[in-house]
């Protein structure tokens, strides 16, 4: 059974920092893709920033500049550092993981429960 444990939200002042991390386990063989995303009150779930397994990065518009996304691939980890934060930030965010191959072979995706981020004006 594979898990995605997030930590890292929490309240901050506009103009501020956050690190986020996430980590997957449960027998993990390889993972292709690893992102964030968020959900803002009333608002559809959104991609904030993605790495393949080739290391090649990919960020939503608004956050580009003020937030960085790495990957650990050792500890099958992703990372969030989020600066600059505006109160439009706030949201859920949610890690997830793509085409995670077990050893018992299937390829799904997983989520996180996701962790919350408030960013006061």
């Amino acid at each position: 059974q594979v898990q995605l444990l997030e930590s890292g939200g929490g309240l901050v002042q506009a103009g501020g920092s956050l690190s986020l991390s996430c980590a997957a386990s449960g027998n993990i063989l390889n993972i292709n893709a690893m992102g964030w995303y968020r959900q803002a009150p009333g608002k559809q779930r959104e991609l904030v920033a993605t790495v393949t397994s080739d290391g090649i990065t990919n960020y939503q518009d608004s956050v580009k500049g003020r937030f960085t996304i790495s990957r650990e691939y050792a500890k099958n980890t992703v990372y969030l550092q989020m600066n600059s934060l505006k109160p439009e930030d706030t949201a859920v965010y949610y890690c997830k993981a793509d085409t995670v191959i077990t050893k018992t072979g299937a390829g799904m995706d997983y989520w996180g429960k996701g962790t919350l981020v408030t960013v006061s004006s």
